[in-house]
């Protein structure tokens, strides 16, 4: 294969290369777009301004520079966005959430952290245009950069970003994951996604928080999956009866969203769920130490919250399980070796289990937080879903 210099190079001709190349290394699709990201300054300025990134410091640390991709590497003319579709076989979404004494895991993290595995196959892309050119120059990202990286895949044409502020694909709703490599090429731009939310507000109306404060507007510090897997410390009282068994994440407002019956099931086996974390109960992952933590989620993105996280997030499910002697067993047995955090969380559970089993011993029904909006998106599920159900 020949070198080009920038003078020879068939800027057209090379476009349709990357994303052939991008295909045969196994993304569902790649785009490119100019790295212009200055008509969504003023939103992230108010995002910050309004505290919505809670204890994520790196947010602000970097400011606006996350819509200046030029000032992050040094040349940048283009982003090459890339989407891999990760939805698992039999999901299970509706099934686990109404088991409730089972945990419910973000369906991205069931299996392989796919940081990674995509970092790699960017930079896998990147050497294939490397050895096509004169002088040209990369960098990968995947979560790994100050960067806007929902508003350049939709200038490149993988999705629009919604009013959940997920990306988007009409043919293939919103489980894939995003990366970008952002090179010093003028490559020929795709165009631009069509927001096709329209009127609806599905995602808005389902959050089990109302983490979604406006349309595109999210309020971190709501969030259930900044609360499980971002916050390090408590869990405001306020917000534990609303997270029910979700552990790790929430999947809730894609759920409900209209266009994820297009929803393509991801080809990696190593995005399919391992350690039955599909479907498994809360008191098997309660009894985890922490050297047997660290051995089961080896190479998962669940290990990068620490076992204290993760007791914290499991004894918040408990205390919303139904009751079970059990559960409050296991709640009291942890309570001697559990740090105070950990502790403050069992101690809530333990409340919540006396206060249904006092409730049982007069033949009383406890009133569920949420009850009717789960069972809403429940049969939801079960009825626009009934594959991934």
């Amino acid at each position: 294969m020949s070198i080009l210099s920038s003078t020879t190079i068939n800027y057209q001709d090379l476009s349709e290369k990357i994303k052939s190349w991008g295909k045969e290394l196994g993304f569902s699709q790649v785009g490119i777009s100019d790295v212009d990201l200055s008509a969504h300054e003023a939103a992230l300025a108010r995002w910050l301004e309004n505290n919505y990134h809670g204890d994520m410091e790196y947010m602000a640390r970097h400011g606006l520079m996350r819509a200046r991709a030029k000032e992050l590497v040094e040349g940048t003319l283009r982003a090459i966005s890339v989407r891999l579709d990760y939805l698992p076989t039999e999901a299970k979404f509706a099934k686990i959430l109404k088991q409730r004494d089972h945990a419910y895991i973000s369906r991205y993290a069931l299996g392989r952290d796919y940081h990674k595995l995509m970092r790699k196959r960017l930079k896998q892309l990147g050497e294939k245009l490397k050895a096509h050119c004169e002088t040209f120059n990369y960098r990968p990202f995947v979560d790994s950069a100050p960067i806007l990286e929902r508003p350049l895949a939709e200038k490149a044409g993988l999705g629009w970003v919604g009013k959940h502020s997920l990306v988007i694909n009409k043919q293939a709703g919103s489980w894939f994951f995003i990366g970008e490599l952002l090179v010093d090429l003028p490559l020929i731009c795709d165009e631009k996604s069509d927001n096709d939310c329209g009127s609806c507000v599905a995602c808005i109306k389902i959050c089990p928080t109302n983490a979604i404060v406006e349309p595109y507007v999210v309020d971190a510090r709501r969030c259930i999956s900044y609360l499980t897997i971002e916050l390090k410390g408590a869990i405001p009282v306020e917000f534990r009866s609303l997270i029910g068994n979700r552990i790790y994440g929430c999947d809730d407002c894609q759920l409900i969203c209209p266009w994820n019956k297009f929803a393509k099931l991801g080809q990696e086996t190593d995005f399919q769920a391992r350690e039955s974390f599909d479907q498994v109960p809360l008191l098997v992952l309660f009894d985890w130490d922490e050297a047997t933590f660290l051995s089961k989620t080896e190479g998962s993105p669940i290990r990068r919250i620490g076992h204290d996280s993760w007791q914290r997030n499991i004894a918040v499910a408990l205390g919303n399980a139904p009751f079970d002697l059990v559960i409050l067993n296991a709640l009291h047995a942890k309570k001697e070796h559990a740090s105070a955090m950990v502790l403050e969380h069992i101690l809530w559970a333990i409340e919540q289990q006396e206060h249904k089993q006092h409730l049982q011993q007069e033949n009383e029904q406890p009133k569920i937080k949420n009850e009717r909006l789960t069972g809403r998106l429940i049969r939801s599920v079960e009825k626009g879903l009934p594959r991934d159900a």
